[in-house]
């Protein structure tokens, strides 16, 4: 279904690969593109488990606007395994003022789609999203 204010739709695929990293843990992150060409958000990469923060990290394009999510697992002070889904907009300041736009306008829409997200995080270098601030904000 297109949203009103973007006309972007989310493929089916989208919400099938989240709801595999939420319920199977079958995933590490999911980074998400729109495709601008069909007006879509569609899946870009899917991280293995036993893929990494870096390796999520190496994923998002220096240039380039994306959505992603990325399960992180932690232990907390009452030494509990604990696990946490977060919502990313990558929004970088070297990327086209077009794809910021588009990005920012679709991304509420988008993020309702995949329930379940319990940290949201919007990054516009990658200082933004370190994975410090990762941990900060799980806790």
């Amino acid at each position: 279904m297109a949203n009103s204010s973007s006309g972007m739709a989310v493929h089916d695929d989208c919400k099938l690969k989240f709801l595999e990293l939420k319920a199977k843990r079958s995933h590490r992150f999911i980074v998400f593109k729109i495709e601008e060409k069909i007006q879509q958000v569609i899946v870009e990469k899917v991280g293995s488990p036993d893929e990494t923060y870096d390796d999520f990290t190496a994923s998002m394009p220096p240039n380039e606007c994306r959505y992603a999510v990325f399960d992180f697992d932690f232990i907390t002070i009452d030494n509990c395994q604990k696990s946490k889904i977060f919502f990313i907009a990558w929004s970088p300041d070297t990327s086209r003022v077009r794809s910021k736009m588009l990005y920012a306008s679709s991304k509420d829409r988008f993020r309702r789609e995949l329930e379940g997200v319990q940290v949201e995080l919007q990054a516009t270098d990658p200082s933004e999203m370190s994975f410090d601030i990762i941990k900060a904000r799980a806790l």
